[in-house]
């Protein structure tokens, strides 16, 4: 499958790689959502592709039916491994975090030469996730690297990593897609989708195509016309805020509650960033009450239909605020 966007990332990759000059670890850093553990392997997929000969498409790509693809999607190629947090069966979630053990488990992988290729990549899937005593291990191999292997390090925020992992990569960083590769990961994510569930993804992922998925099929442009409506009107007889409150309470919304618990504070902190300076001071408490209260609705199992109508309560604050309310008013921003 092709890599979409990231240009200027994958320019930088094939040029070390064509060059001769590939640094054996890469810190793949930006903002979540935007593609970053796609881009990396990726990267590892064609420096493994390339070990075995020459190849013809473009960029990262690599055919559908190149070996490669096909083992690591069997999950059998045996000169790569992908670290991340493991699946718990017993709980039904994920691990807190990349263990130990996991870090420990490559050197099955080191103990050999490469056989399929003549290369190895790992890649690492968050590196921010990783147990102290796992950086540890793998801060090891990264000061001594095994020949011909590649590792491709996931991060979000790598200012939080250990400087000497840090020290010892090159750090490769993404941003966030414009509105056309947006559109087009969507598309190819999303098949069924129409256009205007298309545009308001596109709207709510910031540029982030990973944060935009979350919302499919949750007629987020819905949503958020309700909250407008609220935020706009003041909603002064609470129809608009317990007709939503009701609809979001129901078992079955709760991807779309979950939905609304980052979309009413996202209202909220957009009035304060295009606010005249003088309406700052009533608009920022209410955004960090908004923040507060769907921070904690799922960490405290909170009423849904309470919390969407006290959100909607603080999202109905703004009108007299911005204006919008008051009859024949026109808005400030």
């Amino acid at each position: 499958m092709s890599l979409i966007g990231h240009d200027a990332a994958v320019e930088a990759f094939r040029e070390a790689i064509g060059g001769g000059r590939l640094h054996h670890a890469w810190l793949v850093a930006g903002p979540q959502g935007i593609g970053k553990a796609r881009f990396a392997e990726a990267a590892a997929l064609r420096y493994l592709a390339e070990g075995i000969g020459p190849v013809e498409a473009p960029g990262l790509d690599l055919p559908d039916d190149h070996p490669t693809v096909r083992y690591v999607a069997a999950g059998s190629h045996p000169d790569y491994r992908r670290l991340e947090r493991l699946y718990r069966e017993k709980t039904g979630d994920q691990a807190r975090g990349v263990t130990v053990d996991q870090v420990r488990g490559l050197q099955t992988l080191f103990a050999t030469t490469p056989s399929f290729s003549t290369r190895r990549a790992v890649v690492i899937d968050a590196i921010d996730d990783l147990e102290r005593s796992g950086a540890n291990a793998l801060l090891k191999n990264l000061e001594e690297p095994p020949t011909d292997t590649l590792f491709l390090l996931v991060s979000h925020a790598p200012g939080r990593l250990l400087p000497t992992i840090r020290s010892r990569c090159r750090t490769l960083r993404l941003g966030l897609l414009g509105e056309a590769h947006m559109q087009a990961i969507i598309r190819r994510e999303r098949p069924e989708a129409d256009d205007a569930e298309i545009a308001a993804l596109v709207g709510v992922g910031g540029g982030a195509p990973g944060q935009a998925l979350r919302f499919a099929g949750l007629d987020i442009a819905g949503l958020d016309a309700a909250i407008d409506a609220i935020a706009r009107g003041g909603d002064p007889t609470n129809a608009g805020r317990s007709a939503l409150a009701k609809s979001l309470a129901l078992k079955s919304a709760q991807p779309r509650y979950e939905a609304f618990l980052e979309r009413a504070p996202a209202r909220i902190a957009a009035a304060a960033r295009t606010a005249p300076v003088a309406d700052l001071a009533a608009i920022l408490p209410l955004e960090a009450q908004a923040r507060s209260l769907a921070g904690s609705a799922l960490r405290l199992s909170l009423d849904p239909q309470a919390t969407v109508f006290g959100l909607g309560g603080l999202l109905a604050a703004l009108a007299p605020i911005t204006g919008d309310a008051k009859p024949g008013s026109t808005r400030r921003r």
